[in-house]
């Protein structure tokens, strides 16, 4: 069997990144070059708000949800030199698939509020996502968080290395634009596509042997777990090995495990992967839980020695289509935040 990462490997640079694998590029440097160039941008007082010391509980404060408050700068409150520098530096921590779903998320918040009929008018804004520091970019260890409502990408960054690149969060709704509306959102537009499709494909071609093995539930989880702590569920991992997958099989685990992948820069997404094959695929499992088929709650994880892949569809949209609004995490179960799991 050809080893597998590779294959991943050659499936994300093809995906649009704009970068090879085999150039000599420095993420953690372009990060840091970014951030530094950001910092300039603000005022003392912005600063202070913007940039905080590494080790300072705020860094694994983070959640996907629309709280009311948040750490950070929000994009609402700055100049336009400052918003072109802050979105160039998560340009930097993202591929370009990565961040092309990090803004399509944000630009739905305007539709959130014309579906809600200005219910929640301060919460639903695309503007309302904040860019904090921890620590001095470039120097030792460093952090970046973005978040705001369904998106949180937090890195801990170390000379040339992003040494942590957890928890990612994803999230949509609608999971597909099924209203018609006047915020410029197209019909049928799907943020997160496929985050579900290659589930459904992989969870319907399982056999009547495989499938019991599989499916942990016969409800779909109602949220991820372990949302907004510091780390994810140290509980063992559930569902179908991979050794007992078929082939064609195991390419749409593959191709779903490289989906949650692609979104971080090329050099990420290999560690990533390396380190998956390093554990040996055949520890990673498959579950699921709730419906096979959409419209109905559904849930599903992916879980190895490395990482966890946690993904959930149960709520309705802002219009009331049932199971219309995604949740999808990745984590690091041997500590989110380059911290280890005590």
């Amino acid at each position: 069997m050809p080893r597998l990462a590779a294959v991943l490997l050659s499936a994300v640079v093809l995906c649009g990144t704009g970068w090879s694998f085999f150039e000599d590029v420095s993420v953690g440097r372009e990060l840091a070059a970014s951030a530094n160039a950001f910092v300039k941008t603000l005022n003392d007082t912005e600063r202070q708000t913007a940039v905080h010391p590494f080790d300072t509980p705020k860094r694994v404060d983070w959640h996907f949800i629309p709280k009311p408050e948040r750490k950070g700068l929000q994009v609402k409150t700055m100049s336009q030199p400052q918003r072109e520098a802050a979105f160039k530096l998560l340009r930097s921590a993202l591929s370009q698939v990565g961040y092309d779903k990090a803004t399509r998320i944000m630009s739905l918040e305007k539709l959130l509020k014309e579906l809600e009929a200005g219910k929640g008018t301060n919460i639903r804004d695309p503007e309302r996502y904040f860019f904090t520091l921890f620590g001095k970019p470039g120097e030792g260890r460093w952090g970046l968080s973005v978040e705001g409502h369904h998106l949180s990408v937090n890195f801990v960054i170390e000379g040339d290395r992003v040494v942590s690149s957890s928890p990612q969060a994803f999230a949509t709704n609608p999971a597909i634009v099924k209203t018609k509306n006047n915020s410029g959102i197209p019909l049928e537009t799907r943020i997160l596509d496929k985050e579900e499709t290659l589930a459904f494909d992989l969870v319907n071609s399982l056999s009547t042997e495989q499938k019991p093995v599989a499916v942990i539930a016969s409800d779909a989880l109602k949220e991820v777990r372990n949302p907004g702590l510091p780390h994810p569920p140290k509980e063992e991992p559930a569902g179908i090995a991979v050794s007992k997958l078929d082939d064609a099989q195991k390419s749409l685990l593959q191709q779903l495990v490289g989906v949650y992948c692609e979104s971080m820069p090329p050099k990420v997404a290999a560690e990533r992967l390396s380190e998956i094959e390093k554990a040996g695929w055949d520890q990673v499992h498959f579950a699921w839980a709730g419906a096979t088929e959409p419209g109905i709650g559904h849930y599903y994880r992916v879980q190895g020695p490395t990482f966890l892949i946690e993904f959930v569809n149960t709520q309705p949209d802002a219009a009331g289509n049932i199971a219309n609004h995604i949740h999808a995490l990745w984590r690091d179960m041997r500590g989110d935040f380059a911290l280890p799991i005590q």
